[in-house]
């Protein structure tokens, strides 16, 4: 039985806790005592708790995050009730910060603030020796990231065969973004790239295919980019997936012919643009050339084959529905395969989130604090976008109505001010945002666009059921029987 149990909630199966992974790398002598439990968040507290006790640890880590802080509290409170003696332990993003510390700290009998890496086989030391801190918060400088011990090996064959494998070569962001957690850290660090590319080579070997970089600006020095770019078109393999976290206005004309030698859809990039206003992007210290960003979208979405997901947050200071909407519509006119409309989340530790720094905003004081109200976007129409980002989400990020979405995409003046149109037509007649079959999808689309344009009912049910056979049905659906003749 481990004497240290590491554990936490990932937000779904196929997701693996490279954090956790860090801890056991680096535990030195306490290795051979350390397991690892992950669980997702489908299990209930009160089963996580029976399947942590069965190893009878003396010690339990306890990664927390935004997306599991809720489950994590009751956890705590179960595992305190049954075992008091056992030494709680949590960290993570959202026990760091001591303004406004979550519940499940008052549980905890230790909280690391900061990078625990190094700071959690210390303390677990002091502890099983006896001689434990007296302080409950322990706060960790960022460790030298040539210090560490890789991860890598910590993946199981099940992880490798099931899940993404997660993978940093950097931490870290220069920029000073208010909603962001990592503009606190203020610098890049990097790991040692030869060795770093050692464990990737032999994640390939073992047969990992789905990789995704944790990096948050991957390509913000431009040798690192180009080093591990080059080491994956050397690499490459079928059926292969390689995740970046780009910076768009950041890129260079040779990493974008270097990503267009790759197939289709193996390089997935992530850009986050968040705001095309540039005086609401000056209120939350954003800087970026935002008609560099345009150019470098087209050359990534015309001359290569990679998959780009673009980000927009609603609800910034400052932001209004129009400029908004604005935003989205010279977005969607670059041709993403994804655009993710969020709302701002007050995320703790984030600048936005320091005490008085915006109180012309509103936030939801339960995870994930999203914006309820701004100075520019009321509650009502807060909860229109939420409804908006989802059917987006449905209809247009699914891929399963391309043709379809033209109507949207390209056949419409207003872009945006259309489908929230349709977004406020769509909830009033189904009064819900899930749950909601392919086949009402495609029926209430075809309704609205032929209430909402003079193309004619079998021209729509033509394009309709196109993109539904696409998706896989073959049955047709009743809705279209007396306008398509097979």
């Amino acid at each position: 039985m481990p004497d240290i149990i590491l554990t936490t909630m990932n937000a779904r199966y196929t997701h693996t806790a490279l954090g956790l992974r860090y801890l056991l790398a680096n535990m030195g002598p306490l290795r051979e005592r350390t397991g690892i439990v992950e669980f997702d968040l489908g299990k209930r507290p009160r089963d996580m708790a029976e399947r942590i006790l069965d190893e009878d640890p003396k010690i339990i880590g306890l990664g927390v995050y935004i997306w599991n802080v809720t489950l994590v509290t009751e956890l705590t409170d179960i595992l305190k009730q049954i075992r008091p003696d056992i030494v709680l332990v949590l960290g993570g993003p959202e026990v760091e910060h001591a303004h406004h510390n979550p519940p499940a700290v008052h549980s905890a009998d230790y909280v690391i603030a900061g990078e625990a890496d190094l700071a959690f086989p210390e303390l677990c030391k002091h502890i099983l020796e006896g001689s434990p801190p007296p302080n409950k918060t322990v706060a960790a400088a960022p460790p030298p990231l040539p210090l560490l011990e890789f991860p890598y090996k910590f993946y199981s064959d099940k992880d490798i065969a099931t899940r993404t494998l997660y993978v940093e070569a950097t931490r870290g962001c220069p920029f000073d973004c208010e909603f962001c957690m990592s503009a606190l850290d203020k610098k890049v660090r990097f790991f040692p790239l030869e060795p770093f590319k050692r464990e990737l080579d032999n994640l390939i070997d073992r047969g990992a295919r789905h990789f995704k970089f944790v990096d948050r600006s991957f390509n913000i020095t431009q040798n690192t980019a180009h080093e591990i770019i080059d080491f994956f078109l050397g690499r490459q393999k079928e059926d292969m997936s390689v995740h970046f976290e780009i910076v768009p206005d950041r890129i260079s004309g040779e990493l974008i012919r270097k990503i267009g030698c790759f197939p289709p859809g193996m390089i997935q990039l992530e850009t986050g643009i968040q705001t095309f206003n540039p005086s609401v992007a000056s209120r939350i210290s954003r800087r970026q050339d935002t008609a560099r960003i345009e150019e470098n979208m087209r050359r990534l979405r015309h001359n290569t084959g990679a998959h780009i997901h673009a980000d927009l947050i609603a609800g910034l200071p400052g932001e209004s529905l129009v400029s908004f909407g604005d935003g989205f519509n010279r977005l969607l006119a670059l041709e993403p395969h994804e655009i993710q409309v969020g709302v701002l989340k007050c995320l703790r530790g984030a600048p936005i989130s320091r005490p008085g720094a915006h109180p012309e905003l509103a936030f939801n004081p339960h995870p994930p604090y999203e914006i309820l109200e701004s100075d520019q976007m009321d509650f009502n129409t807060l909860q229109r976008i939420n409804r908006f980002a989802r059917y987006w989400d449905i209809i247009y990020n699914s891929g399963r109505f391309p043709r379809t979405c033209r109507f949207f995409a390209h056949e419409s003046r207003d872009p945006f001010q259309t489908f929230l149109h349709f977004t406020d037509w769509f909830f009033e007649r189904i009064k819900r945002t899930h749950e909601i079959s392919l086949v009402s999808v495609a029926e209430h689309l075809f309704e609205f666009i032929k209430e909402n344009t003079s193309t004619t009912p079998a021209e729509i049910a033509s394009i309709i059921y196109a993109d539904y056979r696409a998706a896989g049905r073959r049955k047709r659906p009743a809705f279209l029987e007396k306008y398509i003749i097979a």
